[in-house]
């Protein structure tokens, strides 16, 4: 579903190599329900980010992924499997601060060309070991509508296809099948687009968040 009464609006002087890869991905939104860029995050800024989740698994920091929010929960945890670590300016790793502001510009040329009203987000290191998985579901809460677009990022290097860990999005005429390839960037709204993870065949990393209106 197209952004509701919203005409896409090309900015004066949009012609930076960043502004390319955002018009790409909303783009592909536009026409498809699902944007994708297969070059949203540098490959130094993918390389960085892949040494930070590492890391992280290393010193035992990634933590099992709950369902729903605090007033809603899944007790037994049975539709996913990954863990994840929550990204924040304070941690000043240096890397984590450059995908926080390519966030940030993407948020804003969003906004300017396509006045969504995002005003927050939230994002979080993601990592699915061999035989993980995610079911079939929604982004956004029963009891919480500020998550309005889903933004996924993929810090994978040389995936296969035999490799599993593929992104299925339902749309009306079946769905499409993406494969978690580095620097690859997928976007949808949280709360129409149905999705999962097929179980992964070797470890799957990627760094997965919500543009939220507050």
């Amino acid at each position: 579903m197209k952004l509701p009464g919203v005409k896409r609006t090309t900015l004066p002087g949009s012609t930076d190599t960043m502004n390319d890869e955002f018009d790409l991905l909303i783009d592909s939104y536009l026409e498809n329900n699902v944007g994708i860029s297969a070059g949203f995050l540098s490959e130094d800024l993918t390389k960085g980010l892949l040494q930070n989740i590492i890391q992280l698994q290393q010193d035992d920091l990634m933590t099992s992924a709950g369902i729903g929010n605090e007033v809603l929960k899944d007790p037994l945890q049975t539709m996913r499997g990954d863990k994840i670590y929550w990204m924040d300016k304070n941690h000043l790793n240096v890397f984590e601060e450059a995908f926080l502001l390519r966030i940030e510009g993407f948020i804003e040329h969003l906004n300017s060309t396509c006045y969504t009203g995002i005003n927050a987000y939230e994002f979080h290191y993601a990592v699915y070991e061999e035989g993980s998985y995610y079911k079939r579901h929604k982004d956004q809460f029963k009891n919480n509508s500020t998550r309005k677009f889903s933004l996924i990022n993929y810090l994978n290097e040389n995936w296969l296809e035999e490799d599993g860990g593929q992104l299925l999005v339902y749309q009306k005429d079946g769905f499409q099948k993406i494969l978690p390839q580095a620097q690859t960037a997928v976007f949808f709204k949280s709360d129409e687009m149905e999705h999962e993870v097929s179980k992964a065949n070797r470890r799957r990393m990627s760094i997965t968040g919500w543009l939220k209106r507050i």
